[in-house]
């Protein structure tokens, strides 16, 4: 009897792309050298993904870079695989960051632990007093357009509305004000599953990232995104600010290609969140 055949995944990364402090094209080469065992794994750039994602049974998004660098073909690849019913890792219904940063708005006006978040003139009052506001793109990502702009330039906002009268919203972007956190900290799921979570001590050094015991209180406030998004399948990534007060506050809910840092992680847990994913990806794929 022939061994059966192990399914076929196109496996959509930007190797060449320099992302601040991470080497993406390090932790691609891994994790779909580690899928091969498993599946038959082809690689590609994310411009292609549409073109070629026919001949294979899925498609895994891993570090495809920014999609404001390739807006109009992400929007091909996304459009044409809804319509296709291909089958794509994460699945293309994700609320997060995959469809912009417009839930953190929505999470924060129903009084989740978020970053109070804003877009409309109309709502700028509602903001707490700060020094400095963040102001950045709802499709942005890597800090990708973000500024900071002081608090008595926060009234200047409103003319960045949509014309027609007072309430606007403020075009493409979000406001939130700027947190003095102590550090930022990350926790990683696939599925429902939390699988490990990694922290910055630094606040100013994002990517200087080292273990994080997560308690119950963390991993409680953390499902809290995990479950509101609804994926059935996929790895997400919490991430959060621990503010004065000693909350935690949601920065983002990545859901559409978060870097994983593997490369810090000791091999029993990288061994333990690789055979989770192949578990994860399977599921999808039957």
């Amino acid at each position: 009897m022939s061994a059966a055949v192990p399914p076929r995944v196109l496996y959509v990364t930007d190797l060449a792309y320099e992302a601040r402090g991470r080497r993406y094209c390090d932790e691609d080469i891994l994790l779909s050298s580690r899928l091969r065992r498993d599946f038959s794994v082809a690689t590609c750039h994310p411009a292609d993904a549409a073109r070629l994602m026919g001949e294979f049974d899925g498609v895994v998004v891993r570090n495809s870079g920014p999609v404001i660098h390739y807006r109009k073909q992400y929007d091909d690849f996304r459009g044409r695989a809804l319509a296709e019913g291909v089958r794509v890792y994460n699945p293309l219904t994700g609320r997060g960051d995959m469809a912009g940063k417009g839930y953190l708005v929505e999470l924060s006006a129903a009084g989740l632990p978020v970053i109070p978040t804003v877009d409309r003139a109309d709502d700028l009052g509602k903001l707490p007093d700060a020094d400095e506001y963040v102001v950045k793109p709802k499709d942005g990502a890597d800090s990708i357009g973000m500024r900071f702009v002081p608090r008595a330039r926060l009234a200047e906002l409103g003319g960045l509305g949509e014309p027609g009268g007072p309430g606007g919203g403020l075009g493409d972007v979000l406001v939130q004000p700027r947190i003095p956190f102590s550090y930022e900290v990350s926790f990683y799921f696939v599925d429902h599953d939390f699988q490990y979570a990694l922290h910055a001590p630094d606040p100013d050094r994002r990517w200087e990232l080292v273990p994080y015991e997560a308690r119950t209180v963390d991993l409680d406030f953390a499902r809290k995104f995990i479950d509101w998004n609804t994926l059935d399948h996929g790895i997400q990534r919490v991430d959060a600010c621990r503010a004065p007060d000693g909350e935690l506050l949601l920065v983002e809910l990545e859901d559409l290609n978060p870097f994983l840092s593997l490369e810090l992680l000791d091999e029993t847990t990288r061994d333990a969140f690789i055979a989770r994913t192949v578990v994860s990806l399977r599921a999808l794929l039957s």
